[in-house]
């Protein structure tokens, strides 16, 4: 596994090793997961409009990703089924915003998806310890190794240092965020037995 890191926010290359490791084991446990649950607040940018969600999310390895909007009050209840690269919307007279944010798939829906592909598969750029609001976390940005950063899609993720749970990602476009979770609750599931 190939890694490029950037040191300059770990503390130098001993707070760099330790950052680069936990990065390391924190991949290696969302790859080993069964599945999350979480609830979090999804805020999509489309430059001219922008559109703000509270969602629960039930996502199965190897299954399907169910999302829920909890609000704004006028959708809750609308649910996003994504299995096998396909999506379907579920509602009862309600539409919800789901156009392509980056002109290759990216949505509000597919954005967790995103996320959670990055954090086992994307190539890590950047690792970093950081405290957002008043939790200790470590930050990896994850991007195309051939791209300079800022260009082309980046994927920015920060765990909690006890618990390894995700609290915010972002998905920038060319320098410009158009996706940003902040996660409320997140809980990791082990997989099972059929699974291993």
């Amino acid at each position: 596994m190939i890694l490029g890191l950037s040191l300059s926010a770990c503390g130098g290359a001993e707070g760099g090793n330790r950052a680069e490791q936990l990065a390391l084991d924190i991949r290696g446990e969302y790859l080993e997961m069964g599945g999350c649950t979480a609830s979090l607040e999804l805020t999509a940018d489309y430059g001219q409009r922008v559109y703000e969600f509270t969602l629960d999310l039930q996502y199965t390895k190897g299954g399907e990703t169910v999302l829920t909007v909890t609000a704004p009050e006028d959708i809750a209840g609308v649910t996003a089924r994504l299995k096998d690269g396909a999506a379907t919307l579920e509602y009862d007279g309600a539409s919800l915003e789901t156009g392509e944010l980056d002109g290759q798939g990216l949505s509000p829906v597919s954005a967790l998806p995103a996320l959670l592909n990055a954090v086992q598969t994307g190539f890590i750029a950047e690792v970093g310890r950081e405290d957002l609001d008043e939790t200790a976390t470590l930050r990896i940005c994850c991007r195309d190794p051939e791209q300079a950063p800022g260009a082309g899609v980046e994927t920015a993720v920060w765990f909690d240092l006890d618990t390894h749970g995700l609290v915010q990602g972002e998905i920038s476009v060319d320098g410009a965020r158009v996706i940003l979770c902040r996660f409320t609750q997140f809980t990791m599931e082990p997989a099972t037995q059929q699974e291993g």
